[in-house]
């Protein structure tokens, strides 16, 4: 079935190289506010549904674009599809971004495929076997002090996402850490937290598509994956944190007091911190002098 699925995304990215030659000559629409969909995700999208269940007619599928459209949703077979984590970048040519394949079996990840093809780098997982990249075992990083550490995040793009919020989880992270990287394709993020190349990674407003893949690789290289508050059970919980498992254990006291699923406390004392930040970033009213001296200075 891994073969199967390497297969699948190595087609996929042999039609994103291609399209990416001549990137300006894309087709894009716009699915939502800074959302966008091109004629290459679904056609990277099709190549790797037409692989997969021609291979095994009977399993499931749930892909970014199409859904659970194709296969069979009753399965206990279930292949979990981003035909193109980090659309933005592509359409922009900038060249950080990938294919996500995962197979769920009653639940559980079992299979991982995550192919960067501006790189030919293949990251691989089977649940139980260990995490490769390129046929090179991978491990998390060593490090275990969180000030030390590289950590990726995503930042929020829709209309509606609490940005004050992002922002205070990003001043507390910044603070206590070497840096914060925003490469923008979760699934490439989850596969350098296997890696080693960063230390820890966290987001919200994530799909299953963005993280079943890359949560696999983390667990199969010794790395911990759950929601902000370090419960495992996340994969549709929109919020991703992952990391080694000395560092995702001082991410989870920054990051659990932001989470959807902390305490009321907790909570209260978020909404007290984006009260002050929002009436600090307010504009203050002008004096009355400074009025009439506007008013005086008016044309009409």
């Amino acid at each position: 079935m891994l073969n199967v699925a390497i297969k699948a995304a190595r087609a996929a990215g042999a039609i994103i190289n291609r399209a990416a030659l001549d990137v300006e000559a894309v087709r894009i629409s716009q699915k939502q506010v800074n959302d966008f969909v091109t004629e290459v995700d679904h056609a990277s999208e099709a190549v790797i549904i037409e692989t997969l269940l021609t291979a095994y007619p009977d399993h499931g599928i749930l892909a970014e674009e199409s859904g659970s459209t194709h296969g069979n949703p009753n399965a206990d077979h279930i292949w979990i599809i981003d035909p193109l984590d980090g659309t933005t970048n592509f359409i922009h040519g900038f060249p950080v971004y990938c294919v996500s394949i995962a197979l769920q079996v009653r639940g559980k990840i079992e299979q991982a495929v995550i192919y960067d093809p501006s790189r030919n780098d293949l990251f691989t997982a089977t649940k139980g076997r260990g995490a490769f990249m390129n046929d090179r075992r991978l491990r998390v990083s060593k490090r275990i002090r969180l000030q030390e550490c590289l950590i990726s995040t995503g930042f929020p793009f829709r209309k509606g996402d609490n940005f004050n919020n992002y922002l205070r989880m990003m001043g507390d992270v910044m603070q206590r850490t070497a840096g914060l990287r925003r490469p923008g394709a979760a699934a490439l993020d989850l596969a350098y937290v296997a890696a080693g190349f960063t230390d820890g990674f966290f987001e919200t407003g994530l799909s299953p598509w963005d993280v079943a893949a890359g949560s696999l690789l983390v667990t199969e290289a010794g790395g911990l994956v759950g929601n902000f508050t370090g419960e495992a059970d996340f994969l549709d919980q929109k919020e991703c944190l992952a990391g080694a498992p000395r560092i995702y254990g001082q991410l989870v006291p920054l990051l659990h007091k932001y989470s959807k699923f902390a305490g009321a406390g907790d909570k209260a004392a978020v909404r007290q911190a984006a009260q002050a930040l929002d009436e600090a970033a307010a504009p203050a009213a002008p004096t009355d002098a400074a009025e009439g001296a506007a008013n005086e200075d008016a044309p009409f």
